[in-house]
């Protein structure tokens, strides 16, 4: 299966954007916390880190995921995608722990924040920054389907949670409700750890080569059966790599057809469901069923 150069630049795109605002927070979350001391901000920072970290091998799997397929690869690169989804799972996973590690340090020993006013400003930029880079990869994810575009998705989605976590301790202990600044990076821990779970079961869904929902296989079958001369189907084999499904079923065709009519049904059949689902290869196997001569089943 080729991959369009528009799905190419989307995906090429949704990455190098992903690592840029990964680095302009590193920075702005880094100056706010060397002045400011805060937990939050310190969790952010930690979160922000893993983020280049994950984004540029996301950047790495992306790029080796659309190579085409090869003579060691016969089915593609596209499992690269997961890889990646597996190593940000972890990425996230260790900034969760540093962070819940940091708030308990905070909890039993408080100290006073500094220079609050400079957090909220980084704060409400990282707000801004991440609601742009969600949009696009929004875009991206409804165009390609990618899995690693999703997995880092996900993770600027417990972002922006996280962000807008940091803002409100930062305007609490302006009130002067300091304490709670580390009880809030010790729930955001909590929640960064959770979708780290979720970014790796996803993940590992597809290394192991799970079927593609029932509602699709069903349909996909339905379409098989839809085309003239087919008898029947059955047999469907789905898996997904990358953002490519491959398919394969057998199809119940009249035996006394030729082997061209036969080939050219399966032709039929193949791109029905490819029509359907732009993502598929479809394989077909042709299974003979001898039934009454009948040109109409032709």
């Amino acid at each position: 299966m080729i991959v369009s150069s528009e799905h190419e630049r989307l995906l090429r795109l949704a990455t190098r954007a992903s690592l840029a605002v990964a680095a302009i927070l590193i920075v702005a979350k880094g100056v706010a916390w060397w002045f400011s001391g805060s937990v939050s901000l310190l969790a952010g920072l930690t979160d922000s880190a893993l983020d280049g970290v994950a984004s540029f091998l996301n950047l790495l799997a992306v790029h080796y995921a659309l190579r085409p397929a090869d003579d060691d690869h016969r089915y593609g690169h596209g499992k690269a995608e997961a890889l990646s989804g597996i190593a940000q799972s972890l990425f996230i996973g260790v900034s969760a722990m540093l962070i819940a590690y940091q708030a308990v340090e905070r909890i039993l020993h408080p100290s006073p924040l500094g220079a609050p006013g400079l957090g909220i400003a980084v704060m409400v930029l990282s707000i801004a920054l991440t609601v742009a880079l969600l949009m696009l990869q929004h875009k991206v994810i409804r165009e390609t389907g990618s899995t690693a575009i999703r997995a880092d998705s996900l993770h600027y989605r417990s972002d922006l949670l996280l962000n807008a976590s940091i803002l409100v301790a930062l305007i609490l202990a302006v009130l002067g409700f300091q304490q709670l600044d580390a009880y809030f990076g010790l729930a955001i821990a909590v929640y960064i750890l959770w979708s780290s779970v979720q970014i790796a079961r996803e993940t590992v869904s597809v290394l192991m080569d799970e079927e593609l929902p029932p509602e699709i296989s069903l349909h996909m079958v339905d379409l098989a059966r839809g085309v003239h001369g087919v008898l029947g189907a059955h047999d469907l084999r789905t898996r997904i790599s990358g953002n490519h499904w491959f398919v394969q079923l057998h199809l119940e065709l009249p035996g006394h057809l030729t082997l061209s009519v036969a080939h050219a049904i399966c032709d039929h059949v193949a791109d029905a469901i490819e029509d359907e689902y732009p993502k598929a290869e479809v394989l077909v196997h042709a299974d003979p069923r001898e039934v009454l001569l009948n040109p109409a089943v032709i």
